[in-house]
């Protein structure tokens, strides 16, 4: 039972400092079904409610059946709780992250109903590793190579330490048979193409460790991105972000420099997450590259203009 115990003590940190209950995501697959076995096993002993929240997305004509398989597996298991959501994925920016954002939204609604301390997701290290990865395929910053959080507010992410190969023999040593998601085998998806393919050449012809090493560059890439987002953060709580002084500005090094410009840029009301590396150049040109430029639309109707030396930030400049 070693992988079992390797995931409990993964887990166990989350569940001492629990109070009452714990909610976690179950998909059926793999990890998700290793992580309840553990969560199960460790808030049996801390006296812990866990309630476990499967998500059908019907994305595939047996979804409701692999729910409810998932459900009846957890029961076996000794689960008492066991919520089915079934959700609509609205197609706008791509499936997968349809998916997410109707997940979460579920995810949301069952926080709300049983006011967890933790909701526990079962990302692992190959998870992280494929992130770190195609963050560097698409040119990212530090902080989208940083990858997945393994704290982000009430979601706590305890297995980013944790191989797939290890949830996978974890499964074997409960006698639990997961689901395997026809997507995870669509190469039609960018994941499953660096997991199936990129990740596996890397590891045959750089040596084995790859997924380690990039597990550990997130690491690394998020304590610095933490670094930077501090020292923005000092720096917007001195000033109106509405209403920043250019030649300060210019004096900030580039990677604070653009994190006080983005924070700024949301305070003023582009919505969360809209702002791309396209956006912000522009709008930075207007401390490091002055020369009379226009006001800047950007996303939420929010304009940028450089007046008498600063930049003022509004939803309308006349």
């Amino acid at each position: 039972m070693r992988a079992t115990l390797a995931i409990r003590q993964a887990v166990r940190p989350w569940v001492e400092a629990a109070d009452a209950r714990i909610l976690l995501g179950v998909s059926g697959g793999a990890d998700s079904l290793a992580l309840a076995i553990a969560t199960y096993l460790e808030c049996k002993s801390a006296n812990i409610e866990v309630v476990a929240i499967i998500i059908d997305h019907q994305l595939q004509p047996e979804s409701a059946m692999v729910a409810l398989r998932c459900k009846e597996e957890l029961l076996r298991i000794g689960f008492n709780s066991v919520e089915i959501l079934t959700v609509t994925v609205d197609v706008q920016d791509g499936m997968e992250a349809s998916a997410r954002r109707a997940r979460y939204a579920a995810f949301e609604e069952m926080i709300a109903k049983y006011r967890p301390d933790y909701f526990l997701l079962a990302h692992t290290k190959n998870d992280q590793a494929e992130s770190v990865l195609l963050g560097l395929a698409r040119g990212s910053g530090t902080r989208s190579l940083s990858g997945i959080a393994p704290v982000n507010g009430i979601y706590i992410r305890p297995l980013l330490d944790i191989d797939r190969s290890t949830t996978e023999q974890a499964c074997l040593e409960n006698a639990v048979a997961p689901w395997v998601d026809p997507h995870n085998s669509d190469l039609q998806y960018a994941r499953v193409r660096a997991r199936r393919e990129v990740l596996p050449v890397l590891e045959s012809n750089l040596g084995p460790g790859v997924i380690d090493a990039l597990a550990r560059s997130a690491r690394i890439l998020r304590e610095d991105a933490d670094a930077l987002d501090l020292l923005a953060l000092e720096y917007l709580e001195g000033h109106d972000p509405r209403n920043l002084l250019a030649e300060e500005l210019l004096l900030l090094p580039k990677a604070v420099r653009i994190r006080v410009l983005r924070s700024a840029l949301y305070t003023a009301g582009v919505p969360d997450g809209a702002l791309t590396a396209d956006h912000l150049a522009p709008v930075e040109a207007l401390v490091t590259d002055w020369h009379g430029q226009g006001e800047i639309s950007l996303p939420g109707g929010v304009k940028v203009a450089r007046i008498s030396g600063r930049l003022s930030l509004s939803e309308q400049i006349q």
